[in-house]
């Protein structure tokens, strides 16, 4: 328990997370806090991404040392089969489709999903991301520059929680997205176990992720 008042504890520091998705016992998810992110246009015009998409990019978060960390690109949804192998094998992914996101740069949600504890685990550290950190991704000779705007909890047990997490603007369904964002997706597993929590999915998921989500704010070259 004491690890899961630590987390609260340091996501209560984030100012305006998006919402709080994390479920409640019947599994639907909880009211919204705080606000959602901006979906007005960017201020400045961006340049525009490659037309035919590398299947990899790199992942840099300077404030907790990660550098360069693979991105795999695939057709599917976060941590479905496809994108537990790619993370399996050390890489974060990046799911595309219907069931997806959007590639770097892209107007919509560029969703990546990484281990918090196994298979060299690049987002160990991802929850004590705050708002303002960058996300820089690297890709086809360009750095797309995110910064955090908040913090978003979802329930895997929830598909209305889930869809949350994948719409075009993280946190709200149904709006359309007009500006590039980011959402990094890791488990809540130590939090999930301190509380009592031991429920997985197939690919042995547990129940809540912690994203952080974040809008493109510059790009230059690599």
């Amino acid at each position: 328990m004491l690890l899961a008042a630590g987390l609260l504890a340091g996501c209560a520091e984030v100012e305006a997370p998006p919402v709080d998705a994390r479920s409640t016992p019947s599994g639907s998810p909880s009211s919204s806090t705080g606000s959602p992110p901006p979906s007005a246009s960017a201020s400045e015009t961006l340049p525009a991404p490659p037309t035919l998409e590398p299947r990899r990019s790199y992942l840099s978060i300077p404030a907790i040392g990660v550098r360069n960390v693979p991105v795999v690109r695939y057709r599917g949804s976060p941590d479905d089969a496809p994108g537990t192998v790619i993370q399996n094998r050390g890489p974060a992914a990046s799911p595309r489709g219907p069931e997806g996101g959007v590639g770097p740069g892209e107007v919509g949600n560029f969703i990546v999903t990484g281990h918090r504890l196994s298979h060299a685990a690049p987002f160990r550290d991802l929850p004590s991301v705050r708002r303002g950190d960058h996300l820089l991704v690297r890709q086809a000779g360009v750095v797309y520059d995110y910064v955090v705007t908040g913090t978003l909890r979802v329930s895997f047990r929830s598909e209305k929680s889930k869809a949350l997490q994948t719409a075009p603007v993280p946190g709200r369904p149904g709006v359309t997205a007009v500006r590039p964002m980011i959402t990094l997706s890791t488990c809540a597993t130590p939090e999930d176990h301190a509380a009592g929590n031991f429920w997985a999915d197939e690919f042995d998921n547990p129940e809540h992720r912690i994203d952080k989500i974040g809008v493109l704010t510059a790009t230059r070259p690599a």
